[in-house]
C-alpha cells in the first residue's frame, strides 16, 4: 500500500513539475510527454469518471507533443496506452473498437520509429487481442463496476464473480501502467528531476 501511495505521490510532483516547465517553454515534446505519462498514470488512482478525463487530458497532452515533433515514439506509445485505456473503459464494443484500432496504428508507428524496442513490439501484439478481451471483459459485467466502489455483495458467488472480474481489470491495466511508468521514469531520469521526499 506504501509503494502505491509513493507511485501516487512521485506522478503527481512529475505532472506539476511538467506544468511548470510547459508554461516556461510549451514546446519542448518531452516534457509534453512525460506530462501525458504522469496523467496515465495518475488515471489509475481515479474512479471511472475522473479516470476518462485524465485519460483524455493526457491524450491532449501526447497528441501536442506529436504536433512538435511528429516521430517521438515514445509519444506515440504513450498514445496507443491512452487509447487503449479508454477502450476498455468504454461497454460499447463497436466504440472501443475505434479506440483500439487508434491504438494499433500508434503502436505501429512507435514499432516502426524504433523498431529494436521490445515493448513497442509487445505492445502491437497485445493491442491485437485487445478487442476480444474486451468483449469478454465486458460479457461478464460493466468494468465500472470493477473499477469503481460499489455495494457490498452478500453471496459468495457473486464476490466470486466481482473479484474475478476486478482481478482481471488489474490484469489489463497491469502492463500499461508498468510501462507507463518506466517510459515516465526514465524521462525524468533523463532531466534530472529528483524524486519527492
Amino acid at each position: 500500500m506504501q509503494s502505491e501511495f509513493d507511485r501516487l505521490l512521485f506522478f503527481e510532483h512529475a505532472r506539476k513539475t511538467a506544468e511548470t516547465t510547459y508554461a516556461k517553454n510549451p514546446l519542448d515534446a518531452d516534457n509534453l510527454t512525460r506530462w501525458g505519462g504522469a496523467l496515465m498514470e495518475l488515471s489509475q488512482f481515479q474512479p471511472v469518471p475522473e479516470s476518462k478525463k485524465m485519460i483524455s487530458d493526457a491524450t491532449l497532452k501526447l497528441e501536442e507533443a506529436l504536433e512538435i515533433n511528429p516521430q517521438k515514439h515514445d509519444a506515440l506509445w504513450c498514445l496507443g496506452n491512452a487509447h487503449t485505456s479508454i477502450a476498455f473503459l468504454i461497454p460499447d464494443h463497436d466504440e472501443a473498437k475505434t479506440y483500439f484500432d487508434k491504438a494499433v496504428l500508434c503502436f505501429q508507428q512507435a514499432a516502426d520509429a524504433d523498431p529494436s524496442n521490445d515493448l513497442y513490439c509487445k505492445s502491437l501484439e497485445v493491442s491485437a487481442k485487445a478487442p476480444q478481451l474486451h468483449k469478454e471483459i465486458h460479457r461478464h459485467g460493466p468494468m465500472q463496476q470493477a473499477m469503481g466502489p460499489g455495494p457490498s455483495i452478500s453471496t459468495s458467488t457473486k464476490s466470486s464473480k466481482k473479484k474475478k472480474s476486478s482481478d482481471l481489470k488489474y490484469d489489463i491495466f497491469g502492463w500499461i501502467i508498468l510501462a507507463v511508468g518506466i517510459v515516465a521514469w526514465v524521462g525524468f531520469a533523463k532531466s534530472n528531476v529528483p524524486p519527492p521526499r
